[in-house]
């Protein structure tokens, strides 16, 4: 019999009691318990306290707490390296460039900052709980009621809300692949089955997510723009998919990065409101307008819709500042102009840059690029975040020779060309 395995050793050495500490010595010459060594143990459990430490080691290594079914295969989220992790892991001195997490290289709304300035004095009061000022800010920007209002700690936790709300145990919900990776994670944690319908030419192939229906489908995902392919579905095949959609299954239309975009063939989903009230639409605080550190995100949906989605969220789920910058970002137009008239811009210049270097990009409707390096991408995001320059591998999508670049400012882009260069 072996009471010890190697990785187990190593885990439990500090946390030894008595008889452990004893039986692991032996186990060290030998991996099999002799019968001399069941002899001496024999002796030490006689004893009230080694007996009581015989019981506790038994317990703790034979009595496994069960995860849930369902849990046992999720793979955690894995975001963006943070630069604090990066300094600390390679000690690098210089300066370092984020572009693995599609932030706004521009920062925050300064008027965001300016409402956080004067408010923050108030941390010690409760949030309110119905975020009134910010869905009334919200209703007259959309002209849309109150009550048809959302918001969330981040679109991310209105996701898990519409799962942990709607999804019970082998419901079918339809997604691409890739996609927004945390729909397959809300998924899994609350036991549906995921249809995963492949991307045709880095877009949702619209026709086999309609065929995919059936009286199992609860919800239907459609990221628009998609992360991590910047593609979008345009106006007359969203018109056609709308249609197709049940009244009875839900249809989550992901609009992250709406602000992004300024295209006639770029559907509103906020206009099929009214004719459909199984949709639900995100958006969020945490791109254009700079507040990615606040988890701000907000959706517009029926009220009844509106209502399940309060019952299962947890009270404040959204910080009293949180709140306050999100209302005040909301009035700061001149801003998100100079945002994407940014990404505009730096969204040229990489096109040009990367066609130089002989590397194939998906022409992108975000504020980021997926890039085609035609070979495995963990060497040169190794590569480059030696040089100060953080990407982002989207192995996790299926990917694994394709960067995800998000479009930074001027200096940056042109920093991380010089280090592609170096490096292709």
């Amino acid at each position: 019999m072996t009471f010890f395995d190697e990785q187990t050793k190593k885990d439990r050495t500090k946390r030894m009691t008595i008889i452990e500490f004893f039986i692991l010595i032996e186990y060290t010459h030998n991996q099999y318990v002799s019968q001399e060594v069941i002899i001496k143990f024999k002796k030490l459990v006689l004893g009230k306290i080694y007996l009581l430490h015989f019981l506790i080691f038994w317990i703790y290594y034979y009595v496994v707490i069960e995860l849930r079914n369902f849990v046992k295969n999720i793979r955690s989220y894995k975001p963006g390296k943070p630069i604090e992790e990066v300094v600390r892991e390679l000690g690098i001195k210089e300066e370092i460039i984020k572009l693995s997490s599609n932030e706004n290289p521009l920062g925050p709304s300064p008027k965001a900052v300016q409402s956080i300035k004067e408010k923050i004095k108030d941390i010690n009061i409760y949030p309110d709980n119905n975020c009134f000022y910010l869905k009334k800010k919200l209703g007259e920007k959309f002209n849309i009621q109150p009550d048809n209002i959302t918001v969330g700690s981040g679109s991310v936790e209105l996701i898990e809300l519409i799962f942990k709300a709607y999804v019970n145990p082998g419901d079918e919900v339809i997604m691409s692949n890739p996609s927004f990776i945390m729909y397959r994670i809300a998924c899994q944690i609350f036991g549906g089955k995921r249809i995963a319908i492949p991307l045709k030419n880095y877009a949702h192939d619209i026709e086999t997510m309609t065929k995919a229906i059936n009286e199992k489908t609860k919800i239907i995902i459609l990221d628009n723009p998609i992360n991590p392919t910047g593609t979008i579905i345009t106006k007359d095949k969203f018109n056609y998919f709308v249609e197709k959609v049940p009244e009875n299954v839900i249809l989550v239309v992901d609009e992250a990065y709406r602000e992004y975009i300024k295209n006639e063939n770029y559907p509103n989903a906020i206009d099929y409101l009214k004719e459909h009230e199984n949709i639900i639409i995100l958006h969020t605080f945490s791109k254009i307008y700079g507040l990615a550190g606040l988890r701000v995100g907000y959706g517009f949906s029926s009220t009844d819709i509106i209502a399940a989605l309060m019952k299962v969220s947890l009270p404040f789920n959204v910080n009293r500042i949180s709140q306050i910058a999100a209302t005040a970002a909301l009035n700061d137009d001149e801003f998100v102009r100079k945002s994407y008239e940014s990404n505009e811009a730096g969204k040229k210049f990489l096109y040009k840059e990367l066609e130089q270097l002989n590397l194939q990009y998906t022409p992108t409707y975000g504020n980021f690029i997926l890039v085609n390096l035609e070979r495995e991408a963990k060497g040169v995001f190794q590569a480059a975040q030696k040089r100060g320059v953080i990407l982002r591998t989207i192995l996790e999508y299926g990917l694994p020779n394709s960067l995800r670049i998000t479009i930074g400012t001027p200096q940056q882009n042109k920093k991380l060309i010089e280090v592609l260069k170096t490096i292709i």
